[in-house]
């Protein structure tokens, strides 16, 4: 036990400012699905399965192209209060749609789909425990359980690229990466960062919730999140290297 004030640039869970929570990735947690994949993040856990059908939405029937979506969904108790399932409520809530929208974009952009053929790949993302970076983790999971599924069926040419996505975020003014929700809930800066293995952005969230950032700041906060999701990209790839073609 320690008692005291801990050091400036040690966080509650020991982590260096520049340090991403222990990630964990394990594959064929599911039998029926094509691919699936247990993402834990520190004490985030979600749960991805990919399902891959003959078949495309109507507007797309016809034109020799695929897609590729996501859904998302938390379990009541995986936060610290029971949650009510939305489905009990008779619909999406807002933050369900923009963050299933999100995973789907994102794991578009890392797929080739005029080579997928008419196709639908479906990625649910279930999220088992909330610790900050739901969204991230079921895109960094996803994008596992995606590739899995496509290179057990063959289908692995399909696949364009890597993405994946980390937190990063300003905390009594000290730059953070991969915030908990202890972290984020009291962030002066908090951003969501999407990109891929060729150094391109799907996508970038950030707001200021006091103090508003500079460019300077943001280039600083972009340099903090790549050396992240270069970190990612490697957990991805040897988790990725278990799959039996």
């Amino acid at each position: 036990m320690t008692i005291g004030n801990q050091p400036a640039m040690v966080r509650a869970d020991g982590r260096a400012p520049t340090d991403l929570r222990p990630v964990t990735l394990t594959l064929d947690v599911l039998k029926w699905a094509e691919g699936s994949c247990r993402i834990r993040v520190g004490d985030t856990e979600v749960l991805c399965a990919a399902s891959i059908e003959d078949r495309v939405p109507p507007h797309l029937r016809g034109k020799g192209t695929g897609w590729v979506t996501a859904e998302y969904s938390m379990l009541p108790r995986a936060t610290a209060e029971r949650t009510q399932r939305e489905s009990a409520r008779g619909r999406i809530g807002g933050r369900t749609h923009e963050i299933q929208r999100l995973v789907g974009r994102s794991l578009r952009g890392v797929v080739d789909l005029a080579r997928l053929g008419e196709r639908t790949i479906t990625i649910d993302c279930d999220v088992l425990q909330a610790d900050g970076g739901t969204r991230t983790a079921s895109i960094t999971g996803g994008y596992v359980a995606l590739a899995a599924a496509l290179i057990t069926y063959g289908m692995e040419r399909t696949i364009s690229g890597k993405v994946a996505a980390v937190s990063v975020g300003i905390v009594g003014d000290q730059a953070y990466l991969d915030l908990d929700y202890s972290e984020d809930s009291r962030a002066e800066v908090d951003f969501n960062v999407v990109g891929t293995d060729a150094g391109a952005y799907v996508e970038l969230q950030g707001t200021a919730e006091g103090k508003p950032f500079d460019r300077a700041g943001l280039t600083s906060l972009l340099d903090l999140a790549g050396t992240g999701l270069e970190r990612l990209f490697a957990a991805q790839a040897a988790a990725l290297a278990q799959v039996r073609r």
